[in-house]
């Protein structure tokens, strides 16, 4: 395996996607490395990184998954990206020491997201995952940081402290590891 591509997928949900893409990497003889899905408004939504044996081609990937999509039927048709990537080891992508998450809740308004990516920029921390969720008049986020270049964890604390009495927004910001083992079903 010595080519890897990002892939995003896009279309009007259905039962079967999931299986519908996969599919058609693993008979590419493709291995999945990566993937996040979700189903916003109705429409599906995936990105994932798969590697390739050599003499497979960007266009056959996307030829097949298009096939497999039924692009001649419009209500089942797949919008397909591809990007080749360099192939990264686990290790250089990132590290299990700097991984933190933050939650950040309150009243909806405009430019939530903004302000919070804004801060994260601000201080230099990296954004791997971003969820957000409306419910009435509550909007909630959940962020999945890279805080490697972050060199002070005290620093980024009070900077939160000071960030949520200006937005009004109810923010925590706990290591992965500790989320993980508090949050476990």
């Amino acid at each position: 395996m010595a080519k890897q591509f990002i892939i995003s997928v896009m279309a009007k949900d259905r039962p079967g996607i999931v299986a519908d893409v996969t599919s058609v990497i693993s008979d590419m003889n493709g291995n999945l490395a990566d993937l996040s899905q979700t189903t916003l408004c109705g429409y599906f939504t995936m990105i994932l990184v798969a590697s390739f044996p050599d003499d497979v081609s960007q266009q056959e990937v996307k030829e097949a998954l298009c096939r497999k999509g039924g692009n001649k039927n419009p209500q089942f048709s797949f919008e397909i990206g591809i990007k080749e990537s360099q192939i990264l080891k686990r290790a250089e992508v990132h590290s299990g020491e700097s991984m933190y998450i933050l939650t950040a809740e309150g009243e909806d308004q405009v430019g939530l997201v903004a302000k919070v990516s804004s801060f994260c920029k601000r201080l230099g921390i990296n954004i791997l995952d971003l969820s957000t969720k409306l419910h009435e008049d509550r909007y909630t986020m959940i962020l999945l940081l890279d805080m490697s270049s972050v060199k002070s964890m005290k620093e980024v604390r009070k900077a939160l402290e000071e960030f949520s009495v200006k937005t009004g927004l109810l923010i925590e910001l706990q290591h992965r590891d500790i989320f993980v083992a508090t949050n476990e079903i």
